[in-house]
């Protein structure tokens, strides 16, 4: 794992996934293989593109690497034992003109939320976080994660590229006790 880094004083944290670019591949195949098969869940439809494709990791190994790391930055983050924590993750794809608009992932028990980034293209698209009257930009990279509260509105700009742009959503949240 690499180095933890805050943004601007901004409840935005960054580190970037060691040996990304191998597991990122990895990831684009079992994309490609598996975004059309039967038993792949995809939600919220608009303008005719499912933004969240949601792959089960035990046909993409390299998503538990994701999610384990993820797992690890969010204990130190939250100050919370990673024993405690749980992740579900989700792809986005958005081709040439797509965009995300803005809202937050504030709807069950999510202590905190993110997002890596997989395939970038240059002009592909800026993620923007508001908190309040103040506004963040953030320009992804490749084998980057951003982590941000759950209840930050956010939005992806337009994909200006070519090329489409593939990145993993991420919440995070407790482990349910058995009680519950």
């Amino acid at each position: 794992m690499s180095t933890m880094n805050r943004i601007n004083n901004f409840s935005l944290n960054y580190a970037f996934l060691d040996n990304y670019s191998d597991i990122n591949k990895q990831l684009i195949n079992g994309l490609e293989l598996f975004i059309n098969d039967v038993s792949t869940r995809k939600t919220h439809e608009f303008f005719g593109r499912y933004e969240n494709i949601y792959i089960d990791t035990d046909k993409i190994a390299e998503l538990s690497l994701v999610l384990d790391a993820v797992i690890n930055y969010s204990a130190q983050i939250l100050n919370y034992p990673a024993s405690e924590l749980k992740a579900g993750l989700w792809f986005n794809v958005m081709a040439p003109g797509d965009k995300t608009t803005l809202h937050k992932h504030d709807d069950d028990d999510e202590l905190l939320s993110a997002v890596y980034y997989v395939e970038i293209a240059e002009n592909s698209g800026f993620l923007k976080l508001e908190k309040g009257p103040i506004k963040s930009e953030v320009t992804p990279q490749e084998g980057m994660f951003v982590f941000f509260p759950p209840n930050m509105p956010h939005e992806v700009t337009e994909n200006l590229s070519q090329q489409r742009r593939v990145s993993l959503g991420i919440n995070i949240g407790p482990i349910s006790s058995p009680d519950d």
